[in-house]
C-alpha cells in the first residue's frame, strides 16, 4: 500500500482538507449534547420558551455548519480518491503493457483484468472512506470521552473501560478478516477467468452443446466465491452486534451511575442526558468505524494485489545505451553476412522444466524466404518469437543485421519487423484505423497496396465502404480468412525489413494461399520473410526450409534436398501431398 500512496502526491491539498473539514464537523457535533443539556436544565426546568427557541436555533446553526463541512470534506475526498484511482489505473495499464510475454503468461489474463477493474475500484473506495472517516471516528470517540469527563468524572470512567473493549473487538475482527478478503479476491479471479473463457469461446461451447456443463462449472466457481464471501461476511457481521452489546451495557452503566448522582444532587438531569448522548455518539462512530475497517481490509487486500503486479519487473527491457538507429555499415550499404542469425540458441519458457528449443543455429540472408515446418509443439512459434525479442534466449544469441537483439532498443528492433501472429486479432474501428497500426502515417495508397499483396482488396471492395469499412471487436463481422488477410496487410503496410508470418494463412484456401505467396515474393523486394506453416505447399518454394522436431532442427535445406535427406519432412509431405505433387 505504501507504494501506492505516491499517487496521492498530486492531491496533497485535498488529502489534508478532506479530513480537516471532517474534524471541524466532528467538533461542532461534540457541542450538541452540551446544548441539549442546557435546554433540559434551563429551558425545560424553568419553562422558558424563549431560551428553548434560542438554543434550538443554535442547534440548527451547528447542524448547518456541520453539513457544510461534511459536503466540503466529501468533495475533497472524492476528488483525491478519483484522481488517485485514475493515476493508478493509467500506470497499471501501462505497466502491464510493458511486461514481457513471460510475465503476462505467468500472472494470467483473468487476474490482470480483475486487478485493473475490481481491485482498483475497491482501493478507490477505501481511499475515499479513509480520508473522510479514519480520523473523524477516533476523534469523536475520544472527544466524546473527554467531553464526558468535563461533565462528570465518575460516570466518564465507564467510557475509559468501554473504549478499549470496543477497540479489541474492532481490531481483532479486522485482523481475522483481512487474510480472508485476499482469498475472496483470488476466487474472484477464477470467476473472471470462467466468464472470460465462456464469452470468448461462446461459439465453441454452443457447437459442442456444452452450455449446461459450463453453467454447472460456473455455478461451482461462483458458489465457492459466495461461500468465501458469506464466511468472511459472518465474521465481519459480528462487529455490529458485539459493539452494540458493549455500548448499550455502557449506557446502562452511565444511566445507573449518573442517576444516583442526580438523586444526590451532584449532577443535573441535563448532564445525564449529555452523557447518554456522548455514549450514543460513540456507538454511531464505532459502527461507522466497523464498516470503514471492513472497507479498508478489502482495499488493503486489493492494494497488495495491485502492488504485486507493479513490482513485477519485465524480463525484457531496452538496454540503457541501446542501439537507436541502423548501424553505419548497414546504412552505407556494406554487405552483412546475415540478416538474421541464430547462434546455438537454447530457449526455456518461464516455469518449464525442459528447453523448448535446443541448440538452434541458422543463418538467413537479406531477401531470403525461410519456411519453418514441424509437428505441433515442435517450437516453430517459439523460434520466430525470439527475433522481435518477445522472449529472450537462455543460451546463445539471436542477431539482426549482425547485432545481438539484446543490444537494440526495443522500439528500434521492432520497427524493422512486421509480425502476423498465429491468432488474427483486429481492433474495433475502421479498416483504415486498423491498417495504421502498422504505420501511423500510412497513406490510403500504401494501405491499398498492402491489401493487394495480402489478397484482401477484392473482398474489401465488395463491401463498398473502402477503408471506412467498420470492423467489430476482434473482427467478429469478418470470416477467418478475411481476418488473416487483413492482419497480413497490416504488417505489410509498414514495409518491414523482416516479415514474420506465424501460421497466418491457415484459414486460406490453397489457391488464395498460392496467390498470397507469389504476391509477397514479387511485392516485397529485399524483405526477409519467415513463414511458419503446417502446410508443405506453403513453404515448399522457400529459399530455405527449417524442419523442427521436439525443439531441435532435424533438417535445413530446400524442398528437394529435405525430401531426400530428412525423414520428418518426408513424412509431412507424403501425409499432405500426392507423389506427383511432391516432385
Amino acid at each position: 500500500m505504501k507504494r501506492l500512496l505516491r499517487y496521492l502526491n498530486a492531491y496533497k491539498k485535498e488529502s489534508v482538507l478532506a479530513p480537516l473539514f471532517k474534524m471541524l464537523e466532528a467538533s461542532f457535533e461534540l457541542f450538541v449534547p452540551l446544548v441539549v443539556a442546557q435546554i433540559v436544565d434551563v429551558g425545560i426546568k424553568n419553562q422558558d420558551a424563549g431560551y428553548i427557541l434560542r438554543m434550538g436555533g443554535l442547534l440548527v446553526l451547528l447542524g448547518v455548519i456541520g453539513l457544510t463541512c461534511s459536503i466540503t470534506a466529501q468533495y475533497f475526498a472524492a476528488k483525491a480518491a478519483v484522481g488517485f484511482a485514475t493515476g493508478l489505473r493509467n500506470d497499471l495499464f501501462a505497466h502491464i503493457g510493458g511486461l514481457s510475454y513471460s510475465e503476462q503468461d505467468t500472472i494470467g489474463t483473468s487476474t490482470l483484468i480483475t486487478r485493473m477493474t475490481s481491485d482498483i475500484n475497491q482501493v478507490q473506495s477505501g481511499v475515499n472512506l479513509t480520508l473522510r472517516l479514519l480520523l473523524r471516528s477516533p476523534f469523536i470517540v475520544f472527544g466524546a470521552m473527554i467531553m464526558a469527563f468535563t461533565v462528570n468524572a465518575k460516570a466518564a470512567m465507564v467510557f475509559v473501560v468501554a473504549i478499549p473493549v470496543l477497540s479489541v473487538i474492532v481490531f481483532g475482527i479486522m485482523a481475522i478478516s483481512m487474510p480472508l478478503y485476499k482469498k475472496v479476491q483470488k476466487q474472484l479471479d477464477h470467476v473472471t477467468q470462467a466468464t472470460r473463457e465462456n464469452l470468448t469461446g461462446a461459439r465453441v461451447i454452443r457447437a459442442f452443446n456444452r452450455q449446461e456443463d459450463e453453467i454447472q462449472n460456473f455455478d461451482e466457481s461462483n458458489g465457492l466465491l459466495v461461500k468465501f464471501q458469506v464466511f468472511v461476511g459472518k465474521i465481519s457481521a459480528l462487529m455490529n452486534p458485539l459493539t452494540y452489546v458493549v455500548v448499550n451495557l455502557s449506557i446502562i452503566a452511565v444511566v445507573w451511575i449518573s442517576g444516583k448522582q442526580v438523586d444526590a444532587g451532584i449532577i443535573t438531569q441535563g448532564e445525564t442526558v449529555a452523557l447518554v448522548n456522548y455514549m450514543s455518539q460513540i456507538l454511531v462512530e464505532l459502527i461507522k468505524m466497523a464498516n470503514l475497517i471492513v472497507s479498508i481490509s478489502k482495499a488493503l487486500a486489493c492494494a497488495n494485489r495491485i502492488s504485486n503486479v507493479l513490482e513485477e519487473k519485465s524480463s525484457i527491457v531496452s538496454p540503457a545505451k541501446g542501439m537507436e538507429q541502423v548501424p553505419a555499415a548497414i546504412a552505407e550499404g556494406a554487405d552483412i553476412p546475415a540478416k538474421v542469425q541464430f547462434d546455438h540458441v537454447n530457449f526455456l519458457y518461464k516455469g518449464a522444466k525442459a528447453d523448448s528449443l535446443t541448440d538452434i543455429s541458422l543463418t538467413v540472408k537479406k531477401g531470403q524466404t525461410i519456411g519453418i515446418i514441424g509437428g505441433t509443439g515442435s517450437g516453430k512459434s517459439s523460434l520466430v518469437n525470439l527475433i522481435p525479442r518477445f522472449y529472450d534466449v537462455r543460451e546463445g544469441a539471436v542477431l539482426v543485421d549482425g547485432v545481438n537483439v539484446k543490444d537494440y532498443r526495443l522500439e528500434t528492433l521492432r520497427e524493422k519487423i512486421g509480425v502476423v501472429p498465429q491468432k488474427a486479432i483486429l481492433f474495433k474501428g475502421t479498416l483504415r484505423e486498423n491498417m495504421k497500426w502498422g504505420k501511423k502515417d500510412a497513406t490510403d495508397e500504401e494501405i491499398y497496396r498492402a491489401l493487394d499483396i495480402a489478397q484482401a482488396r477484392e473482398f474489401v471492395d465488395s463491401k463498398e465502404k473502402g477503408l471506412d469499412l467498420y470492423i467489430d471487436q476482434a473482427g467478429k463481422n469478418l470470416s477467418g480468412g478475411q481476418k488473416q488477410r487483413l492482419t497480413i496487410a497490416r504488417a505489410l503496410v509498414r514495409e518491414p525489413e523482416i516479415l514474420i508470418m506465424d501460421d497466418s494463412a491457415s484459414a486460406l484456401d490453397f489457391a488464395t494461399d498460392a496467390k498470397l505467396r507469389m504476391a509477397i515474393q514479387k511485392g516485397t523486394k529485399d524483405m526477409t520473410v519467415f513463414i511458419v506453416s503446417q502446410r508443405a505447399t506453403t513453404i515448399r518454394h522457400a529459399d530455405q526450409i527449417v524442419v523442427l522436431d521436439d525443439g531441435a532442427t532435424v533438417g535445413i535445406g530446400t524442398h528437394e534436398e529435405l525430401f531426400e535427406s530428412c525423414e520428418v519432412y518426408r513424412e509431412i509431405c507424403l501425409s499432405q501431398l500426392s507423389k506427383e505433387e511432391v516432385q
